[in-house]
């Protein structure tokens, strides 16, 4: 017994198991069957570091019962008897009835039972666990349902009843939610920690789906949401083993309990909603956690008030939203797609053809590449639509992205009220908005090839023929009519009747009148 107190000292500072067996000259299957000997008892291998030689003693070797040589067969049937009364409708009596018939010299009914309890009490090790404040919290659904009434046709709807309790206090909580699934578990566990007004050390729950992906005796595989949920409010989720009731034993007590202060006075009463039903429960809930509890000089809540309150960790500033979680390959287009509901968010162009993960709320869709966020959205329920941020998209995609007539005007702006006034004269005769875009990308970029001074002189030139195109504006620069200075005013003579006749310029392309005599 000195070396399972020190194999119990030595695990309490996180020491490995190879460290142990090499520190205590003992082998690793011997180590290992101790911590299993332990851990059945109680996974949680610090609550015996208090205890004594002598009580690690008849925990781990429990003493024999001395059975007399007539009893023999008797304690031979006593293995299979815990299946049996398992079953609907075997009882004790059962069990004794069919034993007289093959024996009948055998035992009495009442000794039967005495000898059965022997045999139980050394099968069975139990021990008193001094439960800490605000070290864990136990949960449990109710095995009987409340009903509501549906208003319409009468029917009766079975709803669940959720029950949490903090063992050192045995302050208790409970509401109805209308099913075990995930979401209303975790609702009913966050109305919980609102109650208590804190956060335990742990919270303990059944191997229920909405808890544990995979069940195991030592390390269950807690599923994605409610480990999201532990992460917010800074607590672990500790599952009770499969099959193992005493492990939450106050949680269990506490549904029995309820039955009576609960489900008894409410048992006539009609009920057509959720809201109805829960505000009854936390009537009868409080008169429950107030009232002085048996054998005890104090209530469930005083003894919360003095013990177990300040032990408990804070709230967080937010209420928990609940988070689902979804896989999306990023398309060609820079967008992943959220299932559910059939939406596209973009993320940054350089993720196009990796796999990224959308945690998403009823609010908003967060996107994560490598445990790192990359893209946060508001959450908009419309199928087969676009959600996209500009600094997302490639920098080609950006400059297509921002097309408008306000943009191309800033861009001539920036190379003279000539361009300027050119692309407002496309935009006003381009009747389809793309055509008209497409022609400002083509002026404006001919500044790139030209220089801008050359564009603006082409453009004044382009506007004084009044006829606005690429082509033209083009040709003006290819053939290098900008560099010609523009005459501003005509040259006009007067004609015999004072009217005012522009003078025809002299070119070697016009013929004179003499050409028509």
């Amino acid at each position: 017994m000195f070396q399972v107190k020190r194999i119990i000292e030595l695990r309490a500072s996180k020491k490995s198991n190879r460290f142990i067996a090499r520190i205590l000259g003992i082998s690793r299957n011997t180590l290992d069957s101790y911590l299993k000997q332990l851990s059945s008892h109680n996974p949680d291998l610090s609550s015996f570091s208090s205890w004594t030689e002598e009580q690690l003693n008849q925990l781990l070797n429990p003493p024999s019962i001395e059975v007399p040589a007539s009893h023999r067969e008797l304690y031979a049937l006593f293995p299979d008897y815990p299946k049996e009364l398992a079953r609907v409708g075997v009882s004790r009596m059962t069990l004794w009835t069919e034993y007289c018939l093959k024996h009948p010299a055998g035992l009495g009914y009442r000794h039967f039972c005495y000898h059965f309890r022997l045999w139980q009490a050394s099968q069975k090790v139990t021990m008193h666990l001094e439960h800490k404040a605000g070290d864990k919290l136990f949960v449990d659904f109710a095995g009987d349902k409340l009903y509501l009434t549906d208003i319409e046709t009468g029917q009766l709807i079975p709803v669940e009843f959720f029950v949490a309790i903090l063992p050192c206090s045995q302050l208790t909580y409970a509401q109805c939610v209308m099913s075990q699934r995930k979401e209303d578990f975790i609702l009913a566990l966050s109305n919980a920690l609102a109650y208590y007004g804190g956060v335990p050390q742990a919270i303990v729950p059944d191997n229920l789906k909405a808890a544990v992906t995979k069940a195991d005796r030592y390390e269950p595989e807690i599923n994605q949401t409610l480990a999201d949920f532990a992460s917010h409010y800074g607590t672990c989720i500790f599952p009770a083993r499969s099959r193992k009731p005493k492990d939450k034993a106050l949680a269990e007590n506490a549904v029995n309990i309820l039955y009576g202060r609960i489900y008894a006075p409410l048992r006539n009463r009609i009920f057509h909603s959720l809201e109805e039903i829960n505000a009854a429960v936390r009537d009868l809930l409080e008169i429950h956690n107030d009232a002085q509890q048996k054998g005890k000089e104090s209530s469930r809540r005083e003894r919360f008030i003095e013990l177990e309150q300040s032990a408990l960790m804070p709230l967080p500033s937010q209420h928990y939203q609940l988070k689902k979680f979804s896989l999306s390959k990023v398309h060609p287009n820079g967008h992943a797609t959220l299932k559910e509901d059939k939406h596209y968010y973009s993320v940054p162009y350089r993720l196009t053809g990796k796999q990224v993960k959308l945690i998403y709320t009823n609010e908003s869709v967060e996107i994560y590449h490598n445990h790192q966020r990359v893209a946060c959205h508001e959450r908009l329920i419309t199928k087969g639509r676009y959600t996209t941020l500009k600094e997302h998209l490639h920098p080609s995609h950006q400059w297509i992205n921002s097309w408008s007539p306000i943009f191309f005007e800033e861009q001539a702006n920036k190379i003279g009220p000539n361009t300027r006034l050119a692309i407002d004269e496309i935009l006003r005769l381009r009747i389809y908005p793309e055509q008209a875009y497409r022609s400002c990308v083509g002026v404006l970029g001919l500044a790139k090839r030209y220089s801008a001074q050359r564009l603006e002189d082409a453009c004044e030139r382009a506007l004084y023929y009044k006829h606005i195109s690429v082509t033209l504006i083009k040709s003006i620069l290819d053939r290098e009519l900008d560099r010609i200075q523009l005459i501003d005013e005509e040259i006009t003579v007067t004609d015999p009747d004072g009217a005012p006749r522009p003078i025809i310029p002299l070119h070697d392309n016009i013929r004179g009148a003499e050409s028509y005599q």
